[in-house]
């Protein structure tokens, strides 16, 4: 009988028996890799440096503009990345207009008058805003003074005698650097500079950065009869220390807000403040490193 205990136990039996292990199965193909991203940078940085040595070749009130119309895009980037605490956005732009202008037209000694005047209109122009807090006005005041003046003492060093030619040596010693130190920390990076602020900047780039940063200037320095030897080198190690902390500078902001880019103006590169975070830095070392040496 087909429902005997007999038949029950051969069943079960059968059922205990070990079934034979199925072949592995192959791993799915691996989509294809998309551009690297030191080619997409490299895509970004070329006409980015064309851009910046015309304007810099053109001198006078042309970089003026033009410097002055990436501060303005490095400002609503940092505003735009504090938009909760209602920073008040027409006061920083007349602000770094204002700067620019100062540094084209007087230098110096117009610079302190200017940021203080700022300050009233900052605090004014924040009356006429749906919505004003105390941090939002100082954070105002602090973007337009950090990048403001950033940007006017690059446009005092290029107005200095022999100014252009040291402006293009200090931003080919912040680029190249950073460019070292981005593929370097990549390469051979193990030790984290400062976790909490820039997770992905290691101790073997930031070396290998102001190696290449030094380096770069020196050479720059070769095809220009009137810089010694030594002043290229002064030059250098100005710029390849300085240049790090402004990286590190703008990165804690970002961290703050909990953004990764502050734009998309260059792609890969991120926006205008990723890239110009370092120069609102070594712009200034470099101004007055080059009044000291000259």
């Amino acid at each position: 009988m087909s429902g005997s205990p007999r038949t029950g136990r051969q069943r079960r039996d059968r059922d205990r028996t070990p079934r034979p292990a199925e072949p592995p199965r192959e791993a799915p193909a691996k989509a294809p890799k998309k551009q690297s991203e030191l080619m997409a940078r490299i895509a970004v940085a070329i006409p980015a440096l064309a851009f910046a040595l015309l304007i810099v070749g053109l001198g006078g009130w042309w970089f003026t503009a033009g410097a002055a119309a990436l501060a303005i895009i490095c400002a609503h980037e940092f505003f735009r990345m504090y938009e909760p605490i209602h920073p008040v956005r027409m006061g920083g732009f007349i602000g770094i207009i204002a700067l620019c202008i100062a540094a084209q037209t007087g230098g110096r000694e117009h610079l302190s008058l200017v940021v203080v005047v700022s300050f009233l209109i900052v605090f004014l122009l924040s009356f006429a805003q749906v919505k004003t807090t105390a941090v939002g006005v100082a954070m105002t005041i602090f973007a337009l003074t950090w990048i403001g003046l950033g940007v006017a003492h690059a446009i005092m060093l290029r107005n200095l005698d022999n100014g252009a030619d040291v402006l293009i040596d200090v931003l080919v010693g912040t680029f190249v650097g950073d460019t070292a130190a981005y593929l370097g920390g990549r390469a051979v990076g193990r030790t984290k500079l400062s976790p909490a602020i820039s997770p992905n900047k290691t101790v073997e780039g930031l070396l290998i950065g102001i190696a290449a940063a030094v380096f770069a200037v020196w050479v720059a320095g070769l095809y220009q009869d009137w810089m010694t030897g030594w002043d290229s080198i002064i030059l250098g190690v100005v710029v390849a220390l300085v240049s790090p902390i402004g990286d590190l500078f703008e990165s804690y902001f970002k961290r703050e807000a909990q953004t990764k880019d502050t734009g998309t103006l260059f792609g890969a590169h991120g926006g205008a403040l990723d890239r110009l975070d370092a120069v609102l830095f070594t712009t200034v070392a470099g101004y007055y490193t080059w009044l000291w040496l000259r």
